[in-house]
């Protein structure tokens, strides 16, 4: 596990995300940059996947746009218009160095249906075990909500989770993660190491400050790999040597160093970092500590429900004091919790009149986020 500046040298398995800005900006020469120091970290024998935006962006052109619109439909053109011309660039800019890119593209749906899931996976697999560079980014052309709302950020966590990442790096336009914004206060630091998200998170308040994602889907995106152990490297990517610093163990960016992993098992890794809670669940002190002991959810236990989700969503749980200790597959729906919150097996079945769903969780389908619980 990646500790500090050091250990980043001793990395195996890497995840790189440049953002749209970064591309348009850079042009050519950003790719070829960013190229020349992948080859590098692969002849160090490194793996190296990118998540790379920039189709809407380079759709625009062709699709006669000046500007980025805003009506879905033509965001969607103009990412089918530019995913073609978006890995044009990065296989002329691997040409060099002899290596090949294979492109993938994911939507979110895809990653929460178990068994695309483990074919992007198996996806990604193969083509890192055959020489090439994988370059993910969403699917634009047929997802909305990521259009509208997305950014490359968690995604790029979601794929540093598929691949078994030990270091996420994430460029962007600035040092890394400040202490305050640079264009208003010049005594504005950047923070080199950071172990607490938690104690730097209002810092990221005003995301477009940080450009297009913003520094709080950074956060966010950082929060999710160190989940599962995976570092967070947040730097500034318009460096022709920025990449090759952060792994030289150089002091550039902010290093978020994880904790031990959180969520170790393969479908607990999907629950706990890939699926989206639809819901919450307000626990009292007793279910918290059985949730967290491994042992499932009872009705009995809930206090609260937050939320609107249908029997096999994935929901949060979260214990008295607030901390959301594990994310479930709940096998009931919100209305249903919510009628029955708090009773005891016989006490629901006699209000119903019928069978409830007991356990509520299973203790098969909880991800636990405490590093005690899952020594499994």
């Amino acid at each position: 596990m990646i500790g500090g500046r050091a250990d980043l040298s001793r990395a195996q398995n890497v995840v790189l995300k440049v953002g749209s800005a970064l591309l348009k900006t850079g042009g050519a020469a950003c790719f070829a940059a960013l190229a020349e120091q992948t080859a590098q970290l692969c002849a160090q024998g490194m793996t190296v996947t990118w998540v790379s935006s920039g189709a809407i962006a380079l759709g625009l052109e062709p699709m006669g746009l000046g500007q980025r619109p805003t009506a879905i439909g033509q965001l969607q053109a103009a990412a089918a218009a530019g995913q073609g011309r978006l890995i044009s660039h990065w296989r002329a800019a691997f040409a060099p160095h002899g290596r090949e890119v294979g492109q993938v593209l994911l939507t979110h749906a895809d990653l929460e249906d178990r068994v695309r899931y483990l074919n992007a996976r198996n996806a990604l697999a193969a083509l890192l075990a055959a020489g090439l560079v994988p370059v993910v980014n969403e699917n634009d052309s047929v997802a909305t909500d990521e259009i509208r709302f997305g950014d490359n950020d968690k995604l790029a966590a979601l794929v540093a989770s598929l691949v078994g990442a030990d270091v996420l790096v994430l460029l962007t336009q600035v040092d890394g993660m400040m202490t305050g914004d640079p264009k208003k206060d010049p005594h504005a630091t950047r923070l080199s190491e950071v172990r607490d998200i938690e104690a730097v998170r209002p810092l990221a308040a005003g995301a477009a400050l940080y450009g297009t994602g913003g520094m709080a889907s950074k956060l966010t995106a950082a929060e999710i790999a160190g989940r599962e152990g995976i570092a967070t490297v947040i730097a500034r990517g318009d460096d022709a040597g920025a990449v090759a610093a952060v792994f030289a163990g150089e002091d550039v960016g902010t290093l978020f160093v994880p904790g031990p992993a959180q969520v170790k098992r393969g479908r607990h890794k999907w629950i706990g970092t890939t699926l989206r809670p639809k819901g919450r669940l307000l626990l009292d002190d007793g279910a918290a500590r059985a949730v967290l002991a491994n042992k499932s959810l009872l009705l009995a236990g809930v206090v609260e429900v937050d939320g609107d989700f249908v029997a096999g969503d994935a929901v949060d749980l979260v214990a008295p004091d607030g901390t959301v200790i594990a994310r479930g597959l709940c096998q009931a729906a919100a209305v249903e919790v919510a009628a029955l919150k708090g009773l005891r097996t016989a006490e629901a079945q006699a209000k119903v009149g019928a069978a409830v769903p007991q356990p509520l969780v299973h203790k098969d389908d909880l991800a636990r986020f405490s590093p005690e619980s899952e020594a499994e």
